[in-house]
């Protein structure tokens, strides 16, 4: 976190706007890499909290497949992603809390009528943070490749 906090002092005082956006982000695929994209383009720098392994396995049983400091590499190598954070709470919300990002960034399923809010936009708003809810793309996420690879019935070896 000591990286992170250094990281974002730099930015601030280079008068860079910084964006941030959390996931687990388990199984890398193109629905990540467009939403990562589009947060970038939203501001100079993006910083991506990471869940942890424990984190992910306490909301996702069974996952990661994916652990995380491949996850983090993987989440690095983006030209659009310019730090990585991993972090073992549930949510975010300390994450936001430390860094204050400029724009808090999640995407579209989080902005239903009927749907959740972020727990973090409360942080955000805390401090004149704003949040920045992209559009929800359909039929791209790593549930789904993991059904397909099912449903497949193939064992696929080493």
């Amino acid at each position: 976190m000591e990286a992170a906090l250094a990281w974002r002092r730099a930015q601030a005082e280079a008068g860079r706007s910084v964006a941030l956006t959390n996931g687990h982000f388990d199984l890398l695929h193109v629905g990540h890499v467009r939403y990562l994209q589009a947060a970038r383009a939203l501001t100079d720098a993006l910083v991506i909290g990471l869940n942890s392994d424990a984190s992910t396995r306490a909301r996702k049983p069974g996952r990661p497949i994916v652990p995380q400091e491949e996850r983090a590499e993987l989440l690095a190598a983006l030209g659009c992603v310019d730090a990585v954070v991993i972090f073992d709470d549930l949510t975010a919300e300390a994450l936001v809390a430390a860094l204050r990002p400029d724009i808090y960034v999640k995407g579209g399923d989080w902005q239903q009528p009927a749907g959740p809010r972020p727990p973090e936009a409360a942080v955000v708003a805390g401090y004149g943070g704003r949040v920045v809810y992209l559009p929800y793309v359909p039929d791209r996420s790593t549930t789904l490749i993991i059904q397909r690879i099912l449903d497949l019935g193939v064992r696929i070896a080493d």
